[in-house]
């Protein structure tokens, strides 16, 4: 049984709201880029700091160019690391902490638990994935931007786009099945 889709969000009357929106899914689209909590805060704390270069763009412009700038900002701190990891004979893990996933809206400790195991066996699944198909799911299917969006965000056409997005579905599937 198929729950029906969730209608969009209006959109928000200031810069300062659009980004209150999108904190908490940009945060885990980071942490899945860069399995590092810390990292993760940090990219997004910097891309928020960007856009408020950006404030005088339309509200609809907002969504394309915030997850550019994050994925950006991704890109350069996985490349960092890949450097310091080269030259460092003491690298550090890259898991990092976990996620606080505390919630106080929901009150239910079983629907929670079962929330974060499906949340943490989807995270698992994604990072498992090549970059562009996380990419790729992360934004057209959590983010739900359109392809036009995903493709300027991604940097590739909206073919590469649509095939990332099928073989990152496959993949996942096959990875999820026994947790239907």
């Amino acid at each position: 049984m198929d729950s029906p889709a969730p209608s969009p969000a209006p959109p928000a009357a200031t810069l300062e709201q659009f980004l209150a929106s999108v904190s908490t899914r940009a945060f885990r689209f980071a942490e899945l880029g860069l399995r590092h909590r810390e990292d993760a805060l940090d990219a997004v704390q910097d891309a928020m700091a960007r856009m408020l270069g950006y404030r005088d763009r339309a509200p609809e412009e907002w969504t394309p160019l915030f997850w550019s700038v994050l994925r950006s900002r991704i890109i350069d701190l996985q490349r960092r690391r890949t450097f310091r990891l080269k030259w460092m004979s003491d690298a550090r893990d890259p898991d990092g902490e976990e996620i606080d996933w505390a919630d106080e809206s929901t009150p239910d400790p079983s629907r929670t638990h079962d929330g974060r195991e499906a949340w943490s066996r989807l995270a698992t699944a994604l990072r498992g994935l090549p970059a562009r198909q996380r990419e790729a799911f992360s934004l057209r299917v959590l983010e739900e931007l359109d392809v036009e969006a995903t493709a300027r965000v991604m940097g590739c056409s909206e073919g590469s786009v649509k095939t990332h997005l099928f073989r990152a579905r496959e993949a996942l599937q096959k990875q999820l099945e026994e947790f239907r």
